[in-house]
């Protein structure tokens, strides 16, 4: 089964390639408290325009680069949402 991350994109100087940022929160191992954590991925854009701060999601697929491992999933993350709340 293919991960599917949501994240912000930090960067898009590169061609075809942009550096996007996910956050996930884990517990501290003794004390509980929830603890931000974030790494940054480079993803595969196929042509589709994209903007820095769009929340995005990627989609693991075989490696495509030395570093790239990722690629844009077709819908972005706002249009599912607002399709969500206007069926409801």
């Amino acid at each position: 089964m293919k991960k599917i991350l949501i994240g912000k994109i930090v960067s898009i100087k590169m061609q075809n390639t942009v550096v996007v940022e996910v956050v996930r929160r884990t517990p501290h191992k003794l004390y509980g408290k929830l603890l931000k954590k974030s790494k940054k991925h480079k993803v595969e854009t196929n042509g589709a325009e994209v903007a820095v701060g769009q929340e995005v999601r990627i989609v693991e697929t075989k490696p495509i680069s030395k570093t790239k491992r990722f690629e844009l999933y077709n819908k972005p993350v706002k249009q599912v949402r607002d399709k969500e709340v206007k069926k409801s």
